[in-house]
């Protein structure tokens, strides 16, 4: 029978816990356990709540993407999360909020989204849209219009990978959970390469454009320990991004703009989407993505 995986068990325990734990609420503002469900009903053929005893003849939760055909076991790969509202920060969050914020870290390829293949949602509880990473459809039933529908890629069910960090930092970001509670999100392997990338910013030694310093790390340079010397390709993407981004600012150096805008436009005509993402600072980043969230739910 399909079954719920524990990754997606976490993740409905991690909602309840912070959107259903206020007596002054009423059930109406609550989540309740029966808002959020992962496995299909009896009666559901087919997509993402379904395991491989329940999937079609080619249903598009396994055959549009080799993620999928890998990953397909018994496990439903979905979850669905019904209406609440809370009040906290000053502010009053709801589905409709809560869906635009994760549309908008999904846009902006946030590394806590990139095992969602997509989201069912509606930005004002009028109309239903769909995120879809793989950019097949736009639309969904009326149902979405009071639950928001998440699909992940069931190889990454199927790896038990946990899927709690990106829920843990909307809780976080509206002030239901403290920071620290959320800090350790990153995997051990993780700690270790921002380890290792900290050490080696402790010995540049100034003399060349960031840009090669990061491309040189990444090819394990550069460093007095050999044991923390790296090959990582995030580091030569960095490396090559931030060249490309010097390159063309000194471009613009003598060239006569007569307003801000023409600079920032002359800037941003010479890179890429992926390029302007990686020079943006992380503190700067959010404020985007919460802009983003904001003209999502316009």
């Amino acid at each position: 029978m399909t079954r719920a995986p524990a990754n997606l068990l976490a993740v409905r325990s991690l909602l309840l816990e912070h959107l259903n734990r206020d007596p002054n609420r009423s059930r109406d503002e609550d989540l309740e356990p029966n808002e959020v469900g992962i496995v299909g009903d009896v009666n559901h053929r087919g997509g993402y709540h379904c395991g491989s005893d329940r999937v079609v003849a080619n249903d598009y939760s396994v055959v549009e993407s080799p993620r999928d055909r890998n990953g397909l076991t018994l496990d439903a790969a979905a979850l669905d999360v019904g209406m609440f509202q809370v009040n906290s920060g000053g502010r009053t969050h709801n589905l409709v909020t809560f869906s635009t914020w994760c549309v908008a870290q999904c846009v902006a390829n946030a590394p806590d989204t990139r095992d969602i293949r997509e989201i069912i949602y509606s930005p004002d509880g009028t109309v239903v849209r769909r995120w879809d990473r793989l950019g097949r459809r736009s639309t969904g039933d009326r149902s979405h219009l009071w639950h928001t529908h998440f699909s992940f890629f069931r190889d990454s069910i199927k790896a038990n990978r946990d899927q709690r960090p990106l829920f843990r930092r909307y809780l976080t970001t509206i002030g239901l959970l403290r920071s620290e509670e959320g800090e350790n999100d990153m995997t051990p392997e993780e700690h270790n390469w921002l380890r290792t990338v900290h050490r080696n910013l402790t010995v540049l030694d100034g003399r060349n454009p960031i840009g090669q310093t990061y491309t040189r790390m990444s090819m394990g340079e550069d460093h007095t320990d050999p044991a923390f010397r790296v090959a990582h390709p995030t580091l030569r993407s960095i490396g090559a991004q931030l060249t490309a981004l010097q390159s063309t600012v000194e471009s613009l150096v003598n060239r006569d703009f007569t307003d801000e805008q023409a600079i920032v436009a002359g800037v941003l005509a010479g890179l890429s989407p992926q390029e302007i993402a990686a020079a943006i600072p992380p503190t700067v980043a959010e404020q985007v993505v919460s802009e983003l969230s904001r003209r999502l739910a316009a």
